[in-house]
């Protein structure tokens, strides 16, 4: 009689058959690969003052915070976090999360719910889809970056209504219209759901973030939610938005209410990044001139590479088995990149994602587009 996981098995070996199966490769501490494959786009990951505030975080508060939020797990510290990042952002109030696919997960689920339409793009990351399906909200999947889209699908509805949207896309780098979007929001009292990830950092005026950058933050209908494992350097996510939002959320939200706290070390590290940035603001505008570098750098070579819009430059493969062995020479020849293939890509176009750092030097960058250009498979 076959066993209950031999269907796995069977999974697993479609999956090798397509080059699809994904594998771990655990990292030494002091890798000597190049790396353009993590999300640190302002090299703060290792800064001494970011690491200094997360140990030191550690012991004062313990090596995790023992609690969900509401019961043990909600330091001064957080407190603090929350404080900084509403104010350095321009929003009303943030409530911080164990991660930035908990924080999406919360934003959408309980802001939608069941006679609510979410209108959400079609190249969405993987948490928002995942809080469109949990939320029993009514669901509509609108064409990439389309205003017209989001009017067609909100004219078609009766009722309260959320756009979801990323800022910058994390495939491809490319943003949203965010001005636009927020008009057609207006025009029915649609609310409008914004992840940052890719913003916060990078974007607006010394890293504020997209929605800064629009001239939406703080708006009374406008919620963003970042990550604070990206331009910060630590772990962990936000929501931010208006002060009635955030008190919805510590009420109702799921995966703030039973879950754990994120880590005293993570907010103390992120808390430390915030600092680093408000002192260095050029760390913004020096990530984004090495994406611009490696974009036409790699075009000028003759490969398909996305113009960034922020720091992510992705370029195309001509399939996922080149795209695997594409990314493997790379690190062979001393270069860690990104490489999203099916079904991560829902367009079915495998690539090599390239993340653009500001402590790169120009050495460096032209470096790492020698060995993907010497190593790129034949189209």
């Amino acid at each position: 009689m076959p066993g209950p996981f031999d269907r796995l098995r069977q999974q697993a070996a479609v999956r090798d058959a397509a080059g699809l199966t994904r594998r771990l490769r655990p990292r030494p501490a002091g890798s000597p690969l190049l790396d353009l494959a993590g999300n640190d786009y302002l090299g703060l990951a290792r800064h001494p003052d970011v690491t200094a505030a997360g140990a030191q975080a550690c012991l004062d508060w313990g090596g995790g915070s023992t609690g969900s939020r509401l019961v043990t797990g909600s330091t001064a510290l957080h407190a603090e976090l929350e404080a900084e990042i509403a104010e350095f952002t321009g929003f009303e109030a943030a409530l911080v999360f164990a991660s930035g696919y908990a924080a999406n997960i919360a934003a959408v689920t309980s802001l939608g719910g069941p006679g609510t339409l979410l209108a959400s793009d079609a190249a969405n990351h993987a948490s928002l889809i995942d809080g469109c399906r949990l939320s029993r909200a009514e669901r509509e999947v609108v064409r990439h970056g389309d205003p017209e889209a989001l009017r067609k699908a909100l004219a078609g509805h009766d009722g309260p209504a959320l756009a979801i949207t990323e800022s910058v896309f994390s495939v491809d780098g490319d943003a949203a219209p965010l001005a636009a979007l927020a008009a057609v929001c207006r025009e029915f009292g649609a609310g409008l759901v914004v992840d940052d990830a890719h913003g916060l950092g990078v974007l607006g005026d010394g890293g504020r973030g997209a929605l800064h950058a629009a001239g939406l933050a703080g708006a009374p209908d406008v919620v963003a939610t970042a990550t604070l494992s990206k331009s910060l350097g630590a772990q962990g996510g936000v929501v931010l938005g208006p002060a009635v939002v955030i008190e919805h959320l510590v009420n109702v939200a799921r995966t703030f209410i039973f879950d754990t706290g994120l880590a005293p070390a993570a907010a103390g590290a992120a808390l430390a990044a915030l600092g680093v940035l408000r002192r260095e603001p050029e760390r913004a505008v020096r990530a984004r001139g090495a994406a611009r570098t490696f974009h036409e750098l790699l075009t000028a070579a003759g490969l398909d590479a996305t113009a960034p819009d922020a720091c992510v430059v992705s370029v195309r493969a001509p399939s996922p088995e080149a795209a695997v062995a594409w990314a493997q020479r790379c690190r062979e020849d001393g270069l860690s990149v990104g490489c999203f293939r099916p079904p991560s890509v829902p367009d079915g176009i495998s690539r090599l994602r390239l993340t653009a750092r500001a402590d790169l030097t120009e050495e460096q960058i032209r470096g790492a587009v020698d060995v993907i250009v010497r190593t790129a498979p034949p189209e």
